[in-house]
C-alpha cells in the first residue's frame, strides 16, 4: 500500500478542520459563511483523498456522515425581429429592485400609480430558436447568433417531433422558444458513448446546441430533441398579456411549457422563484432559473427597451452552483488593447457540468479584495460569465506556502522595456508599447501551425477567441486547457470543441526538430532546428549548450549560436521549455546508420509539386538520410528536384549547372 505524502495528509487535516468549522456554524448556529454547495465541494476532495489512501480514514472524518441529408454549410438569417437577452437578478432584493424600477417607469408615462401584475414562466437552458411561419407554413428556423444575424438550421430543427410543420390556422408569425435534450435522454446517450470507449458530454443543453449546429440533420433527428416556445415576437392580432400570448401559442400547435403562472405582486413572484429552485431538478429538462414578465401589452410597450435588454422583464437565476478549488497560478493576459487582466490557473474542476481551468480576476484591486494567493482553497462560482468567477477564498485551509501575488512595475511580455500603466480613471494597467500583443499572435500562430505542433483543428482565429477571453497567455496554456473552458464562448458547439481537443491531443507527441520550431528562437528555422536534434538529440542538450558547442555545427555561426544562447538563458523561456516538456511527449532521435548517411553532405532544393510526396513528407526523408534541404539554390546544391509548374530556381539551377532530377529519379535516391 502506498503511503500518503505529507502534503496530503496535511490537506486532509485542513479539510476536516474546515468543514467541521462549517458543519457546526451552519447545523448548530444556523449561519451560513459558505454556501451548501461549496461545502458539498470540500466534502467530495475529502472523500476522494480517503478513497485513494483509505488508512487516512478515522472514525470522526466528516466522510463517515454520508450514507450508504447533409447540407455544405449553415446559411446566414437577418432577423426580422431583434433578438435581445433578459438583464439577470440573483437575489429576492434584485427582484425587488426590479418592481420599483418598473412601477417609477410606468408612473412617469401613465401620471399615476399603476399596479402591474406579472407573468412567470421557467429559463430552460438550452438553445433559443426563431420560427418564422407564412400562412401558417414553417419557412425558416435559426439561431439567436448575434441578436441581428443567425443560422439557418431550419432542416434541423424540422426534424424535432414538437414543432409544428403547419399551424392550426393559416398565420403569419415569428416565434421563439428553447430547443433542448431531457435528461433521461442525455443519460441514455452518455451510456451509448461509454460503452463505444467516446468521450461523454458535459450536459444536455451542449448535446442540444451542438446538434441543431450540426450540418447533418440525421445527428439532430437521433437525438429526440424537443422545444418549448414562449413568445410571439410578430403576428397580426397582438394578445393583450403575456399569459394570453402563451394561451394562443398553444392553440396555435405550439409545446408550451405548463409550468406558468400569473402574479398579481412581486411577493407571489418571489414565492414562485424559491418554489421553483425546489421543484426544478424533479423536471426532466434543465431550469435554471424564472424569466417575470410585465403581463400587460400596454405596459410593456411603454416600457420598452434599453440598449440590449428588455425593461418590462428578468431572467431570475437560481442561485448559482459554487464549488471549491486550489489556485495553481495568477498570470497576467494581455487583452487587444494591451490591458492587463489577471487571470488564476485553476486546479480542474467541475462547475455547472462543465470541467473549467480558468477564472478571471479581474485587476488589481480584486486581488487585493480577495486576498487570492497561488496556493490558495477558493471558492468559484459559476453564474453566466464567459468565466467563472472566485467570489472567496478560505484562508482557513492555508497551510504557510501559499503565495501573495505581486502586481508588477515591468512586464517583459509587454515588449519594448516593459512599461505598464495605469489607465486613467480605471482600476486596469496597460502595456504602454502597443505592438505587444500583435507579437505574442504571430508566436502563438506559429506555434500551431504545420511546421511546428501542426494543431489543424486550431487556427489564427481560435488563438485569437482563447486571448481575448483570458484563457491563454502563452503556448503551454494551449495544453492546459479544458472543454469547459470552451462552454460559454460564442460559436464553439459540440463538434468544433471536439475537433479543438482532438488536434491539441494529437499535437501532444511531436519530433524534436518540430519542438524547436514552435519556440520561435531568432535566427533558427527548419534547417537549424534538424542540425541541432542531429547533433544534441534532446532539448535539454540545447538548451545547455555553449556557444563554442553551438558554432561546431555544420551551418551556425556565431550569429545563430548567440542567438540560441541569450533565448535560453531568460527565465521566461527556460520557464516555458519546462511546461512544453511537462505536457507532450518528444520522439527520441534515433541513432545514425549506413542508411540515415545515405545522402549525408548532399544539399536539396524542391521546386514545383511532386505527386506522390508532400513537400514536409519529401523533406522529411531527405534529412532522415542525411541529406540537407535549402530554400535557395547556389553553387553548393547537389540536386533540384522538379516538380509541376516549378518556378524560377529552375532556371537558376540551369544557369550554374546544378544537377535537375525529376520526380522519379528523387524517389530513385531517398529509396
Amino acid at each position: 500500500m502506498t503511503k500518503a505524502p505529507k502534503d496530503t495528509r496535511e490537506r486532509l487535516a485542513k479539510l476536516k478542520k474546515t468543514i467541521e468549522h462549517h458543519r457546526y456554524n451552519y447545523h448548530v448556529l444556523d449561519r451560513e459563511d459558505i454556501s451548501a454547495e461549496a461545502l458539498d465541494s470540500l466534502k467530495r476532495e475529502l472523500v476522494s483523498i480517503e478513497t485513494e489512501y483509505p488508512e487516512l480514514t478515522t472514525a470522526d472524518s466528516p466522510s463517515q456522515r454520508i450514507s450508504g441529408k447533409p447540407l455544405p454549410e449553415f446559411k446566414k438569417v437577418p432577423h426580422k425581429v431583434s433578438q435581445w437577452s433578459f438583464n439577470d437578478a440573483f437575489t429576492e432584493e434584485d427582484i425587488k429592485n426590479f418592481d420599483t424600477r418598473v412601477k417609477k417607469f410606468l408612473k412617469s408615462s401613465f401620471g399615476s400609480d399603476v399596479a402591474p401584475t406579472y407573468t412567470c414562466e421557467l429559463k430552460i437552458d438550452g438553445l433559443k430558436v426563431v420560427l418564422e411561419y407564412e400562412n401558417g407554413f414553417l419557412k425558416t428556423a435559426a439561431t439567436r447568433g448575434d441578436g441581428a444575424v443567425g443560422e439557418d438550421v431550419t432542416e434541423n430543427v424540422k426534424t424535432i417531433e414538437s414543432v409544428p410543420l403547419r399551424l392550426s390556422e393559416d398565420a403569419d408569425c415569428i416565434v421563439e422558444g428553447e430547443v433542448w435534450m431531457s435528461k433521461k435522454e442525455f443519460k441514455k446517450l452518455n451510456e451509448a458513448r461509454k460503452k463505444a470507449g467516446e468521450s461523454l458530454f458535459a450536459n444536455p443543453r451542449n448535446v442540444a446546441a451542438g446538434s441543431i449546429r450540426q450540418l447533418d440533420p440525421s445527428i439532430a433527428r437521433a437525438r429526440n430533441l424537443k422545444t418549448f416556445i414562449y413568445d410571439i415576437a410578430r403576428i397580426a392580432r397582438v394578445p393583450e398579456s403575456q399569459f394570453e400570448e402563451l394561451e394562443t401559442l398553444r392553440k396555435l400547435g405550439f409545446k408550451v411549457n405548463p409550468h406558468y403562472a400569473k402574479c398579481k405582486t412581486i411577493s407571489e413572484v418571489v414565492s414562485f422563484w424559491k418554489e421553483w429552485q425546489k421543484k426544478a431538478p424533479k423536471e426532466d429538462y434543465l431550469v435554471d432559473g424564472v424569466v417575470v414578465k410585465v403581463n400587460e401589452k400596454k405596459y410593456q410597450d411603454a416600457l420598452g427597451y434599453t440598449g440590449k435588454a428588455p425593461r418590462f422583464g428578468v431572467a431570475i437565476k437560481f442561485p448559482a452552483e459554487e464549488v471549491t478549488t486550489t489556485v495553481e497560478d495568477i498570470t497576467l493576459q494581455i487583452g487587444r488593447t494591451g490591458v492587463l487582466t489577471p487571470v488564476a490557473h485553476l486546479k480542474p474542476v467541475s462547475v455547472a457540468g462543465s470541467t473549467v481551468s480558468r477564472a478571471t480576476l479581474h485587476n488589481e484591486d480584486e486581488i487585493k479584495r480577495l486576498d487570492v494567493r497561488v496556493g490558495d482553497t477558493v471558492i468559484l462560482r459559476k453564474a453566466g460569465d464567459v468565466i467563472p468567477d472566485i467570489v472567496k477564498v478560505l484562508p482557513e485551509m492555508r497551510t504557510g506556502k501559499e503565495k501573495p501575488f505581486q502586481w508588477p512595475s515591468h512586464v517583459e511580455a509587454c515588449g519594448g522595456d516593459g512599461s505598464i500603466e495605469r489607465v486613467p480613471g480605471e482600476a486596469a494597467w496597460r502595456c504602454v508599447e502597443k505592438d505587444s500583443l500583435a507579437q505574442q499572435k504571430r508566436k502563438l500562430y506559429y506555434f500551431i501551425s504545420k511546421k511546428a505542433f501542426n494543431m489543424d483543428g486550431l487556427g489564427p482565429k481560435i488563438i485569437d477567441v482563447l486571448l481575448d477571453n483570458n484563457l491563454i497567455s502563452s503556448a503551454s496554456d494551449i495544453f492546459e486547457l479544458k472543454k469547459g473552458d470552451f462552454a460559454n464562448l460564442p460559436r464553439f458547439g459540440e463538434k468544433s470543441i471536439d475537433n479543438i481537443f482532438d488536434s491539441i491531443e494529437s499535437a501532444r507527441k511531436t519530433t524534436l526538430p518540430r519542438f524547436v520550431i514552435s519556440l520561435s528562437i531568432p535566427q533558427v528555422g527548419e534547417e537549424t532546428a534538424h542540425d541541432l536534434a542531429s547533433h544534441f538529440k534532446t532539448v535539454e542538450a540545447i538548451q545547455n549548450a555553449e556557444i563554442e558547442e553551438l558554432q561546431a555545427i555544420e551551418g551556425v555561426g556565431p550569429i545563430v549560436a548567440n542567438s540560441i544562447v541569450f533565448w535560453f538563458s531568460e527565465k521566461k523561456n527556460r520557464e516555458l521549455v519546462r511546461k512544453l516538456v511537462r505536457q507532450v511527449k518528444i520522439e527520441r532521435v534515433k541513432n545514425e546508420t549506413a542508411d540515415s548517411k545515405k545522402l549525408s553532405g548532399k544539399i536539396f532544393v524542391l521546386t514545383g509539386a511532386l505527386s506522390t510526396l508532400g513537400r514536409d513528407e519529401a523533406k522529411e526523408r531527405i534529412r532522415s538520410r542525411g541529406g540537407e534541404v535549402s530554400g535557395s539554390v547556389s553553387a553548393k546544391t547537389t540536386y533540384v528536384v522538379s516538380g509541376e509548374s516549378s518556378g524560377s530556381k529552375l532556371e537558376k539551377a540551369r544557369a550554374l549547372g546544378v544537377k535537375i532530377v525529376n520526380e522519379q529519379e528523387f524517389l530513385d535516391l531517398i529509396r
